[in-house]
């Protein structure tokens, strides 16, 4: 059950590795909220992000991404919700009156929360990642060596546990960053402005997203 030889396992790290290190919209969005409140929040957004790739994996297992795959309208309605919820992000962070860091601790630990539901919704809500695992897992099936399901869970559990040794640095370069610019209530509010062109670019790319 479960056995497969070094070749496989180097061969799937070695892939799982390239896709977490190779700059992407999840790698832009923990920054932007590292930017924007520091280490905590990007946390925050990193854990989110895993949240919903987890979810992605359990879809890939049990076959609903499939669902996503093949139909048109299920594909649309996923990519138009996540367009929706993305430009929603975008336009309330481009119209925020308080900068980045003028906030209390009661309202960064309520923003915590909140940030760590975005980074889930907008993994969710991408059809994009749906297609990617359920083109990326199977490919590391191995005829014999387990139920399908759990194959695919396996793998998909294990690219996350790759990203667990990619992403916490991004997030500390980050803050390391952020941390020698907090000083000025201006720059607050360019990092709320960045952030919400930044949520608005990926709402742009994700509408042109075509199946």
């Amino acid at each position: 059950m479960l056995g497969y030889d070094l070749a496989h396992w180097a061969t799937f790290f070695a892939a799982a590795f390239l896709l977490n290190v190779s700059p992407g919209p999840d790698i832009a969005f923990i920054l932007g909220h590292t930017a924007r409140g520091g280490r905590r929040q990007g946390l925050a957004a990193m854990f989110g992000l895993w949240a919903g790739a987890f979810c992605h994996v359990l879809f890939a297992a049990i076959g609903l991404s499939a669902i996503v795959a093949t139909s048109a309208t299920a594909f649309s309605l996923v990519k138009w919700a996540g367009v929706a919820y993305l430009a929603y992000l975008g336009i309330s962070a481009l119209r925020s009156k308080a900068g980045a860091f003028d906030v209390k601790a009661a309202e960064v630990e309520s923003r915590l929360s909140a940030v760590f539901l975005q980074g889930m919704l907008v993994d969710i809500l991408n059809p994009k990642v749906a297609i990617f695992f359920l083109a990326f897992l199977p490919q590391f099936v191995v005829e014999g060596a387990g139920p399908v399901p759990l194959q695919l869970l396996l793998h998909g559990v294990l690219i996350i546990v790759v990203a667990a040794t990619v992403e916490p640095l991004v997030v500390l370069g980050g803050a390391w960053l952020t941390a020698r610019l907090r000083a000025s209530t201006r720059l607050g509010l360019w990092l709320d402005r960045s952030l919400g062109a930044l949520f608005l670019g990926l709402a742009a790319k994700l509408a042109a997203l075509q199946r």
